[in-house]
Order: structure tokens, then C-alpha cells, then sequence
């Protein structure tokens, strides 16, 4: 008896699914157009920022139901559909461009492209760390350094011709 009222549902299947879903495209297209980061770049804030969105979404996604079998039934909606998401977005390059974003130039033949750090609120210091990874130190010596869509930063030396061969 206690067991059927744990995993019951208080609301309609159909309506929980439909919950699950709309809140699951929201925030995708919420952190969609909100920038690119990889999860170890988070910043303090953006943590605190996932918290907060996460319990204030909590009740949009199991609305008056709090029973396990719906708690699990909402997470069993979100897996499928993202794992549909990408099964999709994997097989069409449209579909990829619309939910993936695209990438970044950031610096191009030693330049800087500031319009585009700022856009991208990319601080010199985060390219700088990504320079010094690539084994660059100055943005002069740069070829292409890119804001990938998964939030990192992939720097292009330019090639050093030898001594000798120049003029």
C-alpha cells in the first residue's frame, strides 16, 4: 500500500512529460543564447546562477506531484529527450548550427578582434591563460585564436620562418 502511493503520480503522465519537455527546451535555449563556457570555466556566479535556476525550475517540472515515481518519470523525460537532442543535432548539420553555437575568431594574423572578445565576454586574461597553453606569449605571434562552441579557446601559432630565409 505505501509503496503504490510512493510511485504513483499525483498529475497525469501526459501532463508530466509536457512539463519536463518545455522546461528542458527552455533552458537549453536560455543557456543557448547566454554564451559559451565549458562547465570548468564556470565562474562563481554562473554556479550560483545553475542553483537558483535549477530549484526555481524543480516545481515547473513535477508541478503538485512529489512522489518518486514522478520525480523519476520528469528525469526520465529530460534523459530521452536530450539524448534525442543530440542523436538529431549529431545526423543534421542545420539542426546543429540552430542549438550548437558557432565559433568565435578572437584574435586573426596577431590582431586582436575586441568586438568580438567583448561579445563573447572573453577577459584578455582567459585568452592570455589560452595563449600561454599553446605555448604563445605575445598576440603577435598568434595566427587564429578561437572561441570553440564548447567554450574553449584553441590558439593557432603563426609559423616562424627561420633566420636566413627572410629577404
Amino acid at each position: 500500500m505505501i509503496l503504490a502511493g510512493l510511485l504513483a503520480p499525483e498529475v497525469p503522465v501526459a501532463e508530466k512529460i509536457i512539463r519536463a519537455v518545455v522546461v528542458y527546451l527552455f533552458l537549453l535555449a536560455a543557456f543557448r543564447f547566454t554564451g559559451k563556457r565549458q562547465v570548468g570555466q564556470l565562474t562563481p556566479f554562473d554556479l550560483v546562477v545553475l542553483l537558483i535556476i535549477s530549484n526555481v525550475v524543480q516545481n515547473a517540472v513535477i508541478g503538485p506531484d512529489n512522489s518518486l515515481g514522478g520525480g523519476l518519470l520528469g528525469a526520465v523525460v529530460i534523459l530521452v529527450l536530450n539524448g534525442l537532442l543530440v542523436e538529431v543535432t549529431f545526423r543534421s548539420k542545420r539542426l546543429r548550427r540552430l542549438f550548437e553555437a558557432a565559433p568565435t575568431i578572437l584574435v586573426h594574423n596577431g590582431r586582436l578582434l575586441q568586438k568580438n572578445l567583448a561579445r563573447e565576454r572573453i577577459s584578455l586574461d582567459d585568452l592570455h591563460a589560452a595563449m600561454r597553453r599553446a605555448g604563445v606569449i605575445d598576440v603577435e605571434h598568434v595566427h587564429v585564436a578561437m572561441l570553440e562552441e564548447n567554450g574553449g579557446i584553441s590558439v593557432i601559432p603563426r609559423a616562424v620562418q627561420p633566420p636566413g630565409l627572410l629577404g
